[in-house]
């Protein structure tokens, strides 16, 4: 086996942690600076697509050692994160709203962390590590979406400030966002990674 038994849970939370906040800087980069461009040109699932796309091509390189090295890493996540984005796309625009984000988090935690224990060998103690993903990475997430909402949304409205800084605003919501569910989504696939190479 290629993976490195020796690292600890810790280890892998922190490293998923970190490494997927950078991940997800990169890819909520694409809404914070091209959401004009995509208003024009894909529209909002062109844009998803996008963000999608960053995550699956830059993850690896950061994550690997997750898994032993990016293969096995890929191998295993690029199939579990591809159905999680489409679950949780069919779930906003089926449903949109907290709900639609909800059930996009449920069955999209659920779906990742089956695909991917199941690629990794073992799927022993799967539905423990599913809830330890969805409560990370939906911290994460609405943790993000409070920033956003509830302090750069306020701020860009304003009234004393420019055009400028209410763009700057918005944008830094934007990266707010992707730094908070990068971190928590990052520490659930730690988690994951982790209860998958344990339990072979």
């Amino acid at each position: 086996m290629s993976t490195t038994p020796s690292r600890s849970l810790l280890i892998d939370l922190l490293h998923g942690a970190l490494g997927f906040a950078l991940v997800s800087l990169a890819a909520f980069s694409v809404w914070a600076f091209g959401a004009g461009y995509f208003r024009n040109v894909g529209g909002e699932l062109g844009m998803y697509a996008a963000i999608a796309a960053v995550f699956l091509g830059l993850s690896g390189l950061v994550l690997g050692p997750l898994a032993g090295g990016a293969k096995r890493f890929y191998r295993a996540f690029l199939p579990a994160f591809l159905i999680y984005a489409v679950v949780w796309c069919i779930a906003w625009f089926g449903l949109r709203g907290r709900l639609g984000e909800w059930v996009g988090a449920a069955a999209g935690c659920v779906a990742f962390t089956w695909i991917c224990m199941k690629i990794l060998g073992s799927t022993r103690g799967w539905l423990g590590a599913a809830l330890g993903l969805f409560v990370l990475h939906t911290a994460g997430y609405f943790a993000g979406d409070s920033a956003m909402y509830d302090y750069w949304v306020p701020l860009a409205k304003d009234v004393d400030l420019g055009k400028t800084e209410k763009a700057q605003a918005l944008m830094m919501g934007k990266l707010s966002w992707g730094l908070c569910y990068g971190l928590g989504f990052g520490a659930g696939i730690g988690w994951v990674f982790h209860r998958a190479r344990v339990g072979a």
